[in-house]
C-alpha cells in the first residue's frame, strides 16, 4: 500500500443529477413536489486503481449516486438539510472520499419570481 505522499488523488465529479422530490418549507411543495438537481464531487485516492483498471479499486460512482438518490427521496424543509445528510452518507458509505462538495439546486422555485433555481452548496 502507498503511503500518503505516494497516494494519487482524484477528483470525481458528477453533475446534473435530476431528481423529483419533495422539499420545501410550504406544504403544497411536499405535497406535489417539484424537480430538482443535484452535483457532487469529492476526492479519492485513485492509485490502485489507475494501475488495476478495477471499480472495486475506486470509488464507484454509479453507487454514490445511487446514495444521493435515496436521501433525494426523504422529504425535508431546507435544501441545507438534504446537502448535509447526502455528505454525511456519502461519507459514511464511502470512507476514502475526502473534500466531499454538494449543491442542491431546486428548479423553478415558488419564491414569487422567475428565476431558473435556488441552490445551496456544503462542504465536508
Amino acid at each position: 500500500m502507498p503511503n500518503e505522499q505516494e497516494m494519487l488523488m482524484s477528483k470525481i465529479s458528477i453533475k446534473n443529477m435530476e431528481f423529483y422530490a419533495f422539499h420545501g418549507c410550504f406544504e403544497q411543495e411536499r405535497k406535489i413536489g417539484t424537480h430538482f438537481s443535484v452535483d457532487i464531487s469529492f476526492d479519492c485516492d485513485s492509485t490502485l486503481a489507475e494501475q488495476t483498471d478495477r471499480v472495486e479499486d475506486t470509488v464507484d460512482y454509479s453507487k454514490v449516486y445511487l446514495t444521493v438518490k435515496e436521501e433525494m427521496e426523504k422529504p425535508s424543509h431546507l435544501l441545507e438539510h438534504v446537502a448535509r445528510r447526502i455528505i454525511n452518507r456519502v461519507k459514511e458509505c464511502f470512507p476514502s472520499v475526502r473534500d466531499i462538495q454538494v449543491e442542491v439546486k431546486k428548479l423553478n422555485p415558488p419564491v414569487g419570481g422567475k428565476m431558473d433555481c435556488v441552490s445551496v452548496e456544503l462542504r465536508g
